[in-house]
């Protein structure tokens, strides 16, 4: 009897005991799974830790929306599956609140890193290879790029730190758990990423592989939130990949590209072509007149013409001014005996033959806004000492006396120089006319009158051969009666008499 009473004891003390143990390790996992919602799953402005009290209860609706997120099984239960994911390592970065979408991005393109210290887990060249490789994988995708700077302020800061740690709102828990986490763009804090130091970080799989964490977080950086996909690098929890193949999903790409578009696409080295002066469409980049010559700027290549002498000489740039850029957009010649010449927002002096030193400067000092990046062409007007900038279907006037801009411009081209179009790609002052060249046409403008003179080809200057034009000529005399019309003109020496359709070349001094 007396045995079969301590047996029962024996059986009832044991079968007390399992349901006791179960209870507390419910009671863990309902405190874990409470932290967990907290710290993911809050409405709370993001960033903000708030350490919760024991009597805290899981909501359903909590529950539910995490489930939902990872595509489990909406039970609203703390259910094993649940509890799983909920203990799998992830990045510390909320999964709702501010995060719940993509946040506005930097307002800039180039941006800066510093690695601020160093994990003993890896070799430093390591570390620097897997942060620089993080960052790639975004730069691959969009028109961002970063540079690497070591000391002051970095736009993202890069820091290996445990549990809490100083002016950050965020903490880590130690070994697994929290990874990483990292802040969205903005001033502070903004773009600085840490690294939980308790982890085992390396450059490969056997342990937490930095790369692939760093990547994650440097999404955030950007400005991206977690994504639902398990296959993006920006769902929150680590999933072991390999380090040397790309891990961006195209939902990671759709997300990175709708804050700062697809990357640039690389300008195609430019062919240099060697141009042709009797081209019919020639364009020229700038022309100047030079003491006595007029020269034609074409990519790397002038023309020279002389006065008085029918030659046309054809050179390289670089065989007068070795210093000077290909594709020059605009020049003049003032009236001090010296050529200006444009290219950007800079710009060179020439005296002679020689560069003058300390060019280029900025366009800015001639008095341009800084809103103006370039400048497309530039002629000026020696009877006045008035210099004509033309910006797009702007104008500007620069007096080379006082050597400012003259108050009241700039103004539209079309409204200051009638009839010569919206926009001019070259310009020159010849024997009291200004030649304005758009594209592959020419029109002499009088500026006395204030009215176009004529419109011809753009290398009427270079004795080409080229097909009679009616444009190229104005009319001299008109006779109704017999239905004649005498055209002249002037560069060819020709007379065209128009007797119905039929067109008639004579010499002018027949």
């Amino acid at each position: 009897m007396e045995s079969f009473l301590l047996l029962h004891l024996l059986f009832a003390t044991f079968s007390s005991a399992f349901p006791t143990d179960q209870k507390v390790e419910d009671e863990e996992n309902a405190r874990f799974a409470q932290a967990y919602l907290n710290q993911f799953y809050r409405l709370d402005p993001e960033g903000i830790h708030l350490v919760q009290s024991k009597n805290s209860k899981i909501t359903d609706s909590k529950i539910r929306e995490m489930q939902a997120f990872f595509g489990l099984t909406v039970t609203g239960k703390l259910d094993p599956s649940t509890l799983e994911i909920m203990k799998t390592p992830r990045c510390g970065v909320p999964d709702v609140g501010q995060y719940g979408y993509t946040l506005p991005g930097w307002r800039k393109y180039n941006l800066t890193y510093r690695i601020v210290n160093y994990t003993p887990d890896m070799a430093h060249t390591d570390v620097d290879e897997a942060i620089q490789k993080g960052l790639e994988v975004w730069s691959k995708v969009s028109p961002l790029r970063f540079k690497r700077i070591s000391r002051g302020t970095a736009d993202i800061m890069v820091a290996f730190r445990t549990r809490v740690h100083s002016q950050c709102p965020r903490f880590f828990d130690g070994p697994l758990g929290v990874l990483g986490h990292a802040f969205p763009p903005g001033l502070g804090l903004g773009g600085d990423t840490h690294f939980d130091e308790d982890e085992n970080w390396t450059k490969d799989t056997t342990g937490f592989n930095l790369f692939l964490v760093a990547a994650h977080e440097f999404g955030h950086s950007l400005g991206l939130s977690h994504s639902n996909d398990q296959t993006a690098l920006m769902f929150p929890n680590y999933v072991s990949l390999d380090p040397s193949k790309n891990p961006l999903s195209q939902d990671d790409i759709k997300g990175i590209q709708s804050i700062y578009g697809p990357p640039e696409v690389p300008a195609k080295p430019r062919r240099h072509t060697v141009p042709q002066a009797c081209d019919p469409d020639l364009t020229f980049d700038a022309i100047t007149t030079f003491r006595r010559e007029v020269m034609f700027f074409k990519g790397r290549h002038l023309w020279r013409i002389y006065r008085d002498i029918t030659d046309v000489e054809f050179e390289s740039i670089s065989s007068f001014w070795p210093s000077l850029p290909n594709d020059i957009q605009a020049a003049y010649e003032n009236p001090k005996d010296k050529i200006l010449v444009f290219k950007d927002a800079a710009f060179w002096m020439i005296r002679g033959y020689a560069v003058l030193p300390d060019y280029p400067k900025s366009i800015h000092t001639l008095g341009f806004p800084k809103y103006v990046k370039k400048v497309d062409a530039a002629l000026c007007d020696h009877t006045t000492k008035k210099t004509y900038f033309f910006v797009g279907i702007w104008c500007w006037r620069y007096d080379e006396a006082t050597q400012t801009m003259d108050r009241g411009y700039p103004q539209r081209v079309i409204k200051h120089f009638p009839g010569i179009g919206l926009r001019v790609h070259a310009a020159f002052h010849h024997n009291g006319f200004f030649y304005f060249f758009c594209k592959s046409k020419q029109f002499e403008y009088d500026p006395k009158a204030k009215n176009v003179t004529r419109v011809m080809k753009t290398n009427t200057w270079f004795q080409c051969k080229n097909p009679l034009n009616a444009s190229d000529f104005y009319i001299k005399e008109k006779v109704h009666s017999g239905g004649i019309q005498v055209f002249c003109n002037k560069n060819l020496n020709l007379l065209i008499f128009s007797i119905g359709c039929v067109l008639r070349k004579v010499s002018s001094n027949q």
